[in-house]
């Protein structure tokens, strides 16, 4: 596996993505979709994780209109009030224009197998539904994605799988809230909702003040077992 910072070209300009390829050489690709935190460490260690799991995993930089380049962490109030300042800043249309030009650039790259998935963490979640209804993307999973039930009319327009992982005690997405999206989206066979009933937001970032081991050891068994089954 080895990772590297590249450059793609999107509707409104260059931005930077970090791609880790796997070992083989060959395989799907996969969009990772950022937490509020910016393509930092963590992320990159998940790229890496993917990558070593056969995936060909692109982190694009969101952020890049905002302040290009943001790696902040969960471990100072400092980084956490900036990184809630450009969430409220970002701008989540012209956010899928950019996960489609990386959906796109894997996609073309002939190393890739032709199939690209999207996975996102906390925004990234809310991110990863939307893929499903405005791009072109052959698979899509959002971890504890916020403000869905905002999106629910926009259901109709899922033509590809998408697994979201919800956490039960997630406090910025209240029971009320996922029982919106739950019975909003209960209809679509393309759909599939895993809730950890005693997980609370961002259960599965190692390392994070609410990291559940077990938790995110099933939620991640999953992913990889959905991708591997519609990325083929």
């Amino acid at each position: 596996m080895t990772g590297q910072t590249i450059t793609l070209a999107g509707p409104g300009g260059s931005f930077s993505a970090y791609l880790a390829s796997p070992e083989s050489g060959r395989g799907p690709g996969l969009v990772l979709l950022q937490e509020i935190f910016g393509v930092n460490a963590a992320m990159r260690e998940l790229a890496d994780d993917y990558a070593a799991a056969g995936f060909f995993a692109l982190v694009p930089d969101l952020f890049w209109r905002l302040e290009p380049g943001v790696e902040l962490s969960d471990k100072t109030e400092a980084e956490w009030q900036q990184a809630f300042a450009l969430m409220k800043r970002f701008d989540p249309v012209a956010g899928l224009a950019d996960i489609q030009a990386a959906i796109s650039h894997l996609r073309l790259q002939p190393v890739v197998n032709g199939h690209v998935g999207a996975v996102g963490y906390c925004l990234g979640g809310f991110l990863a539904y939307r893929t499903a209804t405005h791009t072109d993307v052959d698979a899509a999973v959002g971890y504890y994605g916020m403000n869905i039930e905002k999106y629910l009319s926009e259901a109709a327009k899922i033509t590809h799988p998408l697994m979201l992982h919800v956490a039960g005690k997630d406090e910025y997405h209240p029971p009320a809230a996922q029982a919106k999206v739950a019975a909003g989206l209960k209809d679509n066979p393309l759909v599939t909702i895993h809730t950890y009933p005693d997980a609370n937001h961002a259960f599965a970032r190692p390392g994070g003040a609410h990291y559940d081991e077990a938790s995110a050891r099933l939620a991640n068994e999953r992913t990889i077992a959905f991708f591997r089954q519609h990325l083929r």
